[in-house]
């Protein structure tokens, strides 16, 4: 049963709201000035039994404020019996939910609203002027966004950082003055973030490093923050508590290497505040703008390692060749087992497609340490070749990719310069239709038709275009990247075992074919392609021979010249 409640126990509310934009109102629009007004009022028109409600630093479009919640609350219950504020604007400004309180709610409520600058009392009735007056106040909350998000992104396209805390790892220069913002290294934090980037290099996964710093007792970022009085931060009920996602999270963080990347998210409207993440193409990156924690080799490496990565087996082993093992028959990825293996070297990969279906495609089964000792024989042969032949060893490749490539280029040069050359005609073409449409050669129908399907080829062309100009773009490159890729080779001088680390710094992709049985002996064939050339192509013993002999003649040259 509802308990009854006197009239004189109801409160009569009075309510004060200032967000940050109304900050320009100056004082008049103060909330200890509204505060002001609406006590003189209650004293001056006998409302008895008052009590303020404040709501500061809280936008009109949104309704879910503190303050305003606990007087619905209470007008449930109720306890309410006036809602007072200065200006109608003060209640909201978003005009749908303004409106249903101002003809359901109160009603139902038994509230009486009163605006005092407005002249709004719903004692007395609401005038058919104040639906007007709420689209005006939506208005200008609308504009107001509008205005705080140019700013907002004339600061962002500035190279300014929009975040208000800079990631684990950095601290704000307290001699900075604004607007200029500059993040210093925190050293102590910073060391746990190189940790985390060496773990995952050396194989592990967020869920792994996250047990590790915690059997480890690292801080968490808040707890770390709070230690250091840098921020108010809800401590977990565990310490030491790591979570995986904020690991993630921090492998992620472009910001480690010294860039600024502003516009990862927005909000769809000025009413609705929920986030939404845009696609990494509309970022707008800014290189090299504070000291880097991370370098960008290690970076990228991560990020590499990361789009490969897989879930540990039930044993808790993940292999430095998972994610890079493929199926030469069906193109799908070789899955790691390890789980019935009471020895490591007895772990072994196998189609993924065949663990499916079997019909589908065969095992293609290859262990572990097979591949291994083929990826290490592979690698010690070619940095070997590198250290004595390099620039006969970087000849062999451009003639090795020349031949191959040379006509696959050729044609895509071809079809480049034709749809190009078709986009321009059929811009002609749609030209010539209009003018034959409009001296009657050619029918209205008959000109929506061929307009249609010229744009449809138009359109289609358009996208084309840029696809095929990159990937022209992609092949040129690779003579970049085998340079690059002879000079990562230079810098390692004795390779002795393999890493993670190693392996996917110049490793792409590894392919498995289907093991074929020579004179009785199973025999396992394997395509190394590496990152930025592909398959190598190896001098033979004889193309050796003739290098070095090349050389000892020129050598001998020289000498009888000198």
């Amino acid at each position: 049963m509802k308990q009854r409640i006197n009239q004189s126990d109801r409160i009569d509310a009075l309510y004060c709201r200032l967000s940050r934009d109304d900050d320009q109102e100056g004082v008049s629009g103060s909330i200890k000035n509204q505060q002001a007004i609406l006590e003189k009022y209650a004293k001056d028109n006998g409302f008895d039994n008052p009590r303020v409600f404040i709501d500061d630093g809280w936008s009109g479009v949104s309704f879910a404020r503190p303050a305003f919640t606990e007087i619905m609350e209470l007008a449930e219950q109720g306890m309410i019996r006036t809602l007072i504020v200065k200006d109608h604007s003060r209640l909201g400004r978003n005009r749908l939910i303004v409106g249903q309180l101002m003809e359901e709610e109160f009603d139902r409520l038994g509230v009486r609203y009163i605006a005092i600058m407005d002249n709004i009392d719903t004692a007395k009735g609401v005038s058919d002027i104040v639906p007007m007056q709420d689209w005006f106040n939506e208005w200008h909350a609308k504009n107001t966004s509008q205005k705080v998000r140019n700013v907002f992104r004339n600061k962002g396209m500035s190279g300014l950082p929009l975040t208000t805390v800079p990631p684990f790892g950095y601290m704000k220069d307290p001699e900075a003055k604004k607007p200029e913002i500059k993040w210093l290294i925190d050293e102590p934090a910073a060391e746990v973030v190189r940790r985390i980037f060496k773990m995952c290099i050396d194989g592990l996964g967020p869920t792994q490093i996250a047990k590790r710093l915690k059997a480890e007792k690292v801080m968490t970022p808040s707890e770390y923050w709070a230690s250091i009085e840098r921020k108010a931060a809800h401590l977990p009920a565990t310490p030491y508590n790591w979570n995986p996602a904020a690991v993630s999270d921090i492998l992620a963080r472009q910001e480690y290497v010294g860039d600024t990347i502003n516009f990862r998210s927005t909000t769809k409207s000025f009413k609705n505040k929920k986030k939404i993440e845009r696609p990494q193409e509309e970022w707008q990156i800014f290189k090299d703008t504070h000291p880097a924690i991370i370098d960008r080799e290690t970076f990228a490496l991560v990020q590499e390692l990361r789009s490969h990565r897989v879930r540990p087996t039930r044993t808790g082993i993940v292999s430095m060749f998972s994610g890079l093992m493929y199926c030469d028959d069906c193109g799908a990825k070789l899955y790691y087992s390890s789980s019935n293996c009471y020895q490591r070297d007895q772990a072994y990969f196998f189609c993924s497609t065949y663990r499916k279906e079997s019909s589908n495609c065969s095992a293609h089964f290859i262990r572990e340490k097979v591949v291994y000792q083929m990826v290490l024989a592979a690698l010690r042969r070619i940095f070997k070749m590198i250290s004595i032949f390099e620039e006969e060893f970087v000849d062999l490749q451009m003639r090795h990719y020349g031949a191959a490539r040379k006509d696959e280029l050729a044609k895509k040069k071809r079809e480049l310069s034709k749809a190009k050359t078709r986009i321009n005609e059929i811009d002609r073409l749609i030209q010539k239709s209009y003018e034959d449409n409009a001296k009657g050669k050619i029918t209205d129908e008959r000109y929506a038709t061929l307009t249609a399907s010229l744009e449809t080829e138009q359109k289609s062309l358009k996208v084309a275009v840029p696809e095929m100009e990159a990937e022209l773009e992609q092949q040129v490159d690779k003579t970049e990247g085998l340079q690059h890729f002879v000079e990562k080779v230079k810098k390692i001088t004795d390779l002795k075992e393999l890493t993670p680390e190693l392996v996917h710094e110049f490793i792409e992709k590894i392919v498995v074919f289907q093991p074929r049985y020579v004179d009785g002996q199973r025999v396992q064939l394997i395509d190394i392609y590496f990152n930025g050339v592909g398959i190598v192509e190896e001098m033979t013993p004889e193309q050796m021979e003739e290098a070095f002999q090349t050389r000892l003649k020129a050598e001998e040259t020289k000498s009888k010249t000198a």
